[in-house]
C-alpha cells in the first residue's frame, strides 16, 4: 500500500469514529449559559431565529435553556405614566396631603349638605358663642350668631373656585405663549419674552389692589380674571426653554421630514414631553391663587359679602379677636394653611415622580 492510500484509510477510520460528549455540545458546554431576554413588548415573530430556544428535549441542558427563556418572557413594559405614578405612591407625604386635599375640596364641593346651617343664617340668640356641639356650632359663632363652620365650609368653595379658575386660565396663557415662542424663535421668541419680562417687573400685589378696585372688586370670577392675567409669565419662561430644547430633538426633525405642520409638531411630539414641569407648576399656582385672594379679600378688595370666602372671613374677625373670639380668625386661618401645604406637599411629589432622572435602574 502506497503512502497516498494509507493517509486516506486513517482519515477515513478517524471519520467513522464516534465523537466525544463535548465534540457533540460544542460551545453549548464550553462557556456558560447566559439568558437573554427578549426587547420589551417584541411579539415573538420579531426574535431572531438565533435567538429562539430549541426545541424541548431529552437532556437537562435543553430544560434549562428553554426555562431561562421563559423567565425572559416575564418581563413587563411599563409606560412612563405607570412609573411616575409608582414613584408618587412612594412618596408617603404627597400621597398623605393628597388624601387631606381631597377631603377639603370635597367639603367645599358638597357645602349644602355638610353644612348644618346657610352661611348668612342669623340667630342672635347664639351670638359670639366659642366652639361646641351645642347646637352643632362647632367653630363657634360670631356677633351675629352666624355659624362658622357653615361659614368656613362656604368660604373654601369660594376659595378654591378662584384658585382653580386662575391655574386653569393661567395655565392656558402660559402654555400658549411659551410654546409658540420656544418653537418658532427669532423675533416672535424676542416680542413674546420681552412681554414677559415687563409683566415680572411689574408690583403684583399693587396692580393687582389696583386692578381689583377698577374692574374685579366684589366678583369671584372677575378676581379670577385679574389674578390668571399675571400669574402666567413663570410657567411660559418654562414651557419657553422647554420647547427651545425639545425643537432640536431628531424625532422633531423627522416629523418635519415627513410633513408634519408645526401644529400637530406641537400639540403631538412637543407639548406631551413638557407635561410634568405644567402639571407641577399648576398645583403651585393653585396655592398661590389661594394665598393672593385671601390677601386681596383681607384688605377688601377680593370677594366682597355676602359671599364667604376665607380671608374675607380672616378681615371680619380680626377686630373681635382681640376681645377674646379667636375662633374668628383661627379657624378660616388653618384652613387657607392645610389647602396651601397640601397642595405644595402634593406639588413636590409630582415634581418628583416626573421627573426623569429620578428613575430608578435595577
Amino acid at each position: 500500500m502506497t503512502e497516498p492510500e494509507a493517509g486516506r484509510d486513517r482519515t477515513r477510520d478517524a471519520a467513522n469514529q464516534p465523537l466525544p460528549r463535548d465534540a457533540e455540545l460544542g460551545s453549548e458546554t464550553s462557556a456558560p449559559v447566559e439568558a437573554t431576554a427578549p426587547p420589551v413588548g417584541a411579539p415573538s415573530s420579531a426574535i431572531p431565529p438565533s435567538e429562539e430556544p430549541a426545541p424541548s428535549g431529552s437532556t437537562a441542558q435543553d430544560a434549562e435553556l428553554e426555562s431561562l427563556y421563559e423567565q425572559g418572557l416575564d418581563i413587563k413594559a411599563r409606560s412612563q405614566w405607570a412609573l411616575a405614578r409608582r414613584r408618587f405612591l412612594r412618596h408617603k407625604l404627597a400621597v398623605g396631603s393628597l388624601i387631606v386635599l381631597i377631603l377639603i375640596f370635597g367639603a367645599g364641593i358638597f357645602a349644602e349638605q355638610i353644612a348644618p346651617y346657610s352661611f348668612s343664617e342669623q340667630n342672635f340668640e347664639d351670638g359670639n358663642l366659642g366652639p361646641t356641639f351645642h347646637n352643632q356650632h362647632y367653630f363657634g359663632t360670631d356677633v351675629l350668631g352666624r355659624d362658622y363652620f357653615s361659614r368656613v365650609v362656604f368660604g373654601i368653595r369660594t376659595s378654591v373656585r378662584v384658585a382653580l379658575l386662575v391655574a386653569f386660565l393661567s395655565t392656558i396663557i402660559g402654555v400658549l405663549i411659551g410654546a409658540i415662542a420656544g418653537y418658532f424663535g427669532g423675533w416672535i421668541d424676542n416680542l413674546l419674552m420681552r412681554f414677559t419680562d415687563l409683566m415680572l417687573t411689574l408690583p403684583i400685589l399693587a396692580v393687582l389692589l389696583v386692578a381689583s378696585a377698577l374692574l374685579g372688586e366684589g366678583s369671584p370670577y372677575r378676581v379670577a380674571i385679574i389674578l390668571a392675567f399675571f400669574f402666567w409669565t413663570t410657567l411660559a419662561r418654562i414651557v419657553r426653554g422647554s420647547f427651545l430644547s425639545l425643537r432640536e430633538k431628531e424625532y422633531v426633525e423627522a416629523a418635519k421630514a415627513i410633513g408634519a405642520n408645526d401644529r400637530r409638531i406641537i400639540l403631538r411630539h412637543m407639548l406631551p414631553n413638557t407635561l410634568g414641569a405644567i402639571i407641577v407648576n399648576l398645583t403651585l399656582t393653585v396655592a398661590t391663587a389661594i394665598l393672593i385672594e385671601a390677601t386681596l379679600s383681607f384688605l377688601g378688595f377680593g370677594v366682597r359679602p355676602p359671599t364667604p370666602a376665607l380671608g374675607k372671613l380672616i378681615e371680619e374677625g380680626q377686630g373681635e379677636m382681640l376681645i377674646g373670639h379667636w375662633w374668628l380668625v383661627v379657624f378660616p386661618g388653618l384652613m387657607i394653611v392645610a389647602i396651601v401645604l397640601c397642595i405644595n406637599f402634593v406639588g413636590d411629589g409630582l415634581r418628583d415622580a416626573l421627573d426623569p432622572t429620578q428613575r430608578r435602574t435595577t
